[in-house]
């Protein structure tokens, strides 16, 4: 069984969806679409009664509900279900939260962290994770490498379909998370005397036939809609 995107056009490049359970990156630069593509992912989900997670560090579920609410896609009126959690870790609220899963004997900050998360997520029986985004995560996960490592493959071991953003901007440099991650898609913007030109690439897709091409994206009142048969050049 596939797990349908939300985003009009993408599933039909990846035969049909996600495979669940999995960890998926989105990469891209600023203003791309990563993020309106995970709040269509997470109204998909919520549509279907499935539970759903968002998991930030940044901005506050208001300001995400206000982005939104720009989009025909239901999000605001979908968030308010029982099916729907918003965390921001560094509020008051989220780290009471995840100090309800607080477990004893961590040997340091980060395998406590990462036991917390990942403890509140299984919890909740979670269907559709995103996390927002690899670049805040490296705040907290101040030795690098092998700390993302850790978290990311507890992140897998779980149930939940996850997306995870990153703020890479070159399609053809690759890091931890995308090594780790099952699937990996590339946003672009390019912009040109004519205007913006956007495209979504899907560059690694493990159990699914994928073709690596650039395909049109573009912003419309019902969120991002992807071309699956027109090709871009960037």
């Amino acid at each position: 069984m596939r797990i349908p995107s939300g985003v009009s056009g993408f599933d039909e490049l990846i035969q049909g969806g996600f495979l669940p359970r999995r960890l998926y990156v989105l990469s891209g630069p600023p203003g791309s679409g990563k993020t309106t593509f995970t709040a269509q992912f997470i109204a998909e989900g919520l549509r279907n009664g499935e539970q759903c997670m968002y998991i930030t560090m940044h901005e506050t579920e208001e300001e995400l509900i206000n982005d939104m609410s720009s989009f025909d896609f239901g999000f605001e009126t979908l968030t308010n279900s029982d099916g729907f959690r918003y965390i921001n870790l560094v509020s008051p609220k989220g780290k009471h939260l995840l100090n309800q899963f607080s477990q004893s004997g961590s040997t340091s900050n980060v395998q406590s962290l990462t036991d917390k998360i990942v403890a509140f997520v299984n919890s909740r029986q979670v269907d559709r994770l995103v996390i927002d985004s690899t670049m805040l995560l490296r705040l907290f996960f101040a030795n690098g490498s092998e700390e993302m490592t850790r978290f990311l493959t507890a992140l897998k071991q779980g149930d939940a379909t996850t997306l995870l953003i990153s703020e890479m901007t070159d399609p053809s440099s690759y890091s931890d998370e995308h090594f780790l991650a099952h699937g990996v898609v590339f946003f672009h913007n390019y912009l040109e005397a004519t205007g913006m030109t956007r495209g979504i690439q899907v560059i690694k897709m493990r159990g699914t036939n994928i073709d690596c091409d650039i395909r049109s994206l573009s912003f419309t009142d019902n969120g991002l809609v992807v071309d699956p048969r027109s090709k871009v050049d960037l």
